[in-house]
């Protein structure tokens, strides 16, 4: 059962309100908590979900088309301006309705289904930065988005990711990054570390963070004030690979105490942004 519900600029273009939760229009959100298959099915399909008002706010202005949007009664009045400027539908659901659709408790009341863009060549946003973060292999959703949060914040230009990095479109990264996934430019690499030719051949120094006999610390490659920079960092469990440590350029790592050896990928990140933005600051 549905309706249409009269919009603030006339007409037919406010929520409709969806009881079915099996409603095919709603089948852009269903089965949000099973990983495997969303991790598949949304680059496949050309879409990635947006959860809450900002992180929606933010896929618009970044220029985001939507697809659709799903929201609970109580934040029709939050969204109004979206839902009058939205160029798709939008879906009323009771929040135990969003809970069957979605798998979970909905509790920041609205989702919206996104297009996502093409990716830009490599080429291309390489010659616009100065400054890059290299991702190899990190597959935990929570860490990308921290990684691309930290990114925005501390001036990195761009994230490039290995073909086996995980979907920085996916809802949990999105949230975690608070939609610094959008305001990033990002890309995938297409061969790795053969692309680290790539990085090269555009001017940059590349500097894999690991712990090697050679490794220089941080503050010295600071001090050396590169002018292009890539910043490689690893997989959460086995850092990187050897072949790409010996690929690299220069190998880093970051003095540390109590004799920790390492830091979680996204905390070692944030660590080498602001220490190499202050440099080229």
């Amino acid at each position: 059962m549905a309706e249409g519900v009269t919009g603030r600029t006339g007409g037919t273009r406010g929520p409709i309100t969806v009881e079915d939760p099996g409603d095919p229009r709603l089948g852009d959100y269903t089965g949000l908590t099973d990983v495997q298959l969303r991790r598949v099915r949304e680059p496949a399909e050309g879409l990635f979900i947006a959860e809450g008002e900002k992180v929606i706010r933010r896929a618009l202005a970044a220029g985001y088309e939507m697809r659709s949007m799903l929201l609970t009664p109580r934040w029709a009045e939050a969204m109004a301006d979206v839902i009058d400027g939205a160029g798709a539908p939008v879906y009323s659901v009771a929040p135990e309705v969003a809970e069957r659709v979605t798998g979970y408790h909905v509790h920041r009341g609205a989702l919206a289904s996104m297009r996502r863009k093409p990716l830009p060549e490599p080429a291309g946003l390489l010659a616009q930065a100065r400054r890059v973060a290299v991702l190899e292999a990190v597959n935990d959703h929570t860490n990308i988005g921290a990684l691309f949060r930290s990114a925005a914040a501390l001036g990195v230009d761009a994230v490039l990711l290995s073909p086996d990095c995980a979907d920085p479109l996916y809802r949990r990264s999105v949230k975690v990054s608070m939609g610094a996934v959008l305001q990033v430019p990002w890309t995938r690499l297409e061969s790795w570390p053969e692309d680290i030719a790539v990085l090269r051949g555009a001017g940059y120094v590349t500097a894999a963070l690991a712990l090697e006999e050679d490794s220089v610390g941080l503050g010295e490659l600071v001090a050396r004030r590169h002018p292009r920079l890539a910043l490689i960092l690893g997989s959460e469990g086995n850092g990187l690979r050897p072949s790409t440590v010996a690929a690299a350029d220069v190998t880093v790592r970051i003095p540390m105490s109590a004799g920790v050896d390492s830091l979680n990928v996204a905390a070692a990140a944030a660590v080498a942004f602001y220490a190499t933005g202050t440099a080229a600051g």
